[in-house]
């Protein structure tokens, strides 16, 4: 059974890169795509990923809001939540932190950091 994971970015070109390096993982990993935090949250409602990548920085509901509703449900609460930011001070990772994020990564991406995080996260290897 695949694990799934959920991007959750407004930019297309930001999303299709997150997506490139996610495909990496099939088919051990299942991928939902969300342009926005509404649609993110819905899709983490129904689908229940292992993990999200939540844009800090989206239209609507943005990731940190996104990443304390997932936090506060209780059948979600255990999903684990990477934070992708812009920003770069150090005061914007700690309120990421205060949201319940598991992790902060920032852009532009960092691909072996990624693929680190999703094997050791998921327990999954890269084809």
């Amino acid at each position: 059974m695949p694990k799934t994971v959920l991007i959750a970015e407004d930019r297309p070109d930001s999303r299709q890169l997150l997506e490139d390096i996610l495909e990496q993982f099939r088919p051990h990993v299942r991928v939902l795509v969300a342009g926005d935090g509404r649609e993110a949250l819905a899709l983490a409602r129904t689908e229940k990923p292992d993990m999200a990548f939540l844009d800090v920085m989206m239209p609507g509901l943005d990731g940190v809001e996104v990443c304390r509703a997932i936090k506060a449900d209780p059948a979600l609460a255990g999903m684990h939540v990477i934070l992708v930011t812009a920003l770069s001070q150090l005061a914007d990772f700690e309120k990421d932190a205060d949201a319940g994020a598991d992790d902060c990564i920032s852009k532009p991406y960092d691909v072996a950091l990624i693929m680190e995080r999703v094997a050791a996260v998921l327990g999954v290897a890269a084809a």
